[in-house]
C-alpha cells in the first residue's frame, strides 16, 4: 500500500493525530468539575441512561468512544491474516488513538461516565478484510457525523466552550481515520467519501437519534438517550 506517500509518512500523518488527542486530554482534565458528586448513570429496564445535559452529549460520546476503540482492538487481535502489514500498522494507529479518545471522556466525566458497554461484533467477519474495512468506514463516517451533529446541543456557556473545542479536535482526528480508511477501500484512487459532502462543502451532521441507531446493530447493551437535549 502507498497510499500518503509510503508507510513513513503516513505514519508520521498519524503520529500527528494522536498529538491532537493528548493535547485534547490537557484540555478536558483542567476543564472538568471534580467536585460534582452526581454518580454514575443508573441502568434500568429502558437500559443505560446517557443523562441529561452536557453530562448526557459527553456521555454519549463516551459510548460511540467505547464502541470504536472495542472494533479496533478486535482487529489487531484478529485481523492479521486479513489485511497487509502495512494495513495492519494503520490499524494499531486507529486503535490507539480511539482507546485515547475513550479514556479521555471516561476521565472527565468521572463518576458521572456510563458503565462499559458490551458490544456485538457478530456481523463482522475479522478474517476477512472486506467486512473489516466496511465496517471502519462505517464507524468512521457515522463518527464524523456524530461530533458534527452533536457540537450544537452544548449548552454549558463555561466549560460547554471547552467540551466544543475538544469535539471540534476530536472529530477532525475522526475525519483523517474516515480519509485513510476510504483510501484503502478505493486502493488508493484518494476516495474520501466526496457523497458525505454537501454542495456548500459541508460534511453531514447527525443526530443521537440517527447515530445510536445506526450503531444500535452494533451495541448489546440498552442505551436511554431520551434525556439528550434535542
Amino acid at each position: 500500500m502507498k497510499s500518503m506517500g509510503g508507510p513513513m509518512q503516513r505514519r508520521t500523518f498519524f503520529r500527528y493525530a494522536g498529538a491532537t488527542a493528548a493535547v485534547t486530554t490537557l484540555l478536558l482534565t483542567t476543564s472538568c468539575d471534580d467536585d460534582d458528586e452526581d454518580v454514575t448513570p443508573p441502568m434500568n429496564d429502558k437500559g443505560v441512561d446517557l443523562g441529561s445535559g452536557d453530562v448526557g452529549i459527553l456521555n454519549y460520546a463516551y459510548a460511540l468512544e467505547q464502541l470504536e476503540a472495542a472494533f479496533y482492538t478486535a482487529v489487531v487481535a484478529n485481523s492479521t491474516s486479513a489485511l497487509s502489514a502495512d494495513e495492519m500498522m494503520v490499524m494499531q494507529d486507529l486503535k490507539a488513538h480511539e482507546v485515547a479518545h475513550r479514556e479521555l471522556f471516561k476521565a472527565a466525566l468521572g463518576a458521572k461516565a456510563i458503565p462499559d458497554l458490551e458490544v456485538d461484533f457478530s456481523s463482522i467477519n475479522f478474517k476477512d478484510k472486506s467486512s473489516v474495512l466496511q465496517t471502519a468506514k462505517t464507524f468512521e463516517d457515522l463518527g464524523v457525523a456524530a461530533y458534527n451533529g452533536a457540537g450544537q446541543l452544548l449548552t454549558d456557556t463555561g466549560a460547554g466552550l471547552d467540551y466544543l473545542l475538544l469535539a471540534g479536535k476530536i472529530v477532525s482526528v475522526e475525519a483523517r481515520h474516515a480519509a485513510a480508511i476510504h483510501d484503502m477501500i478505493s486502493n488508493n484512487t484518494r476516495e474520501y467519501g466526496a457523497d458525505l459532502i454537501d454542495a456548500n462543502g459541508l460534511d453531514r451532521a447527525m443526530t443521537p437519534t440517527e447515530v445510536l441507531g445506526a450503531a444500535s446493530a452494533f451495541i448489546a447493551t440498552k442505551i436511554n438517550f431520551s434525556n439528550l437535549p434535542k
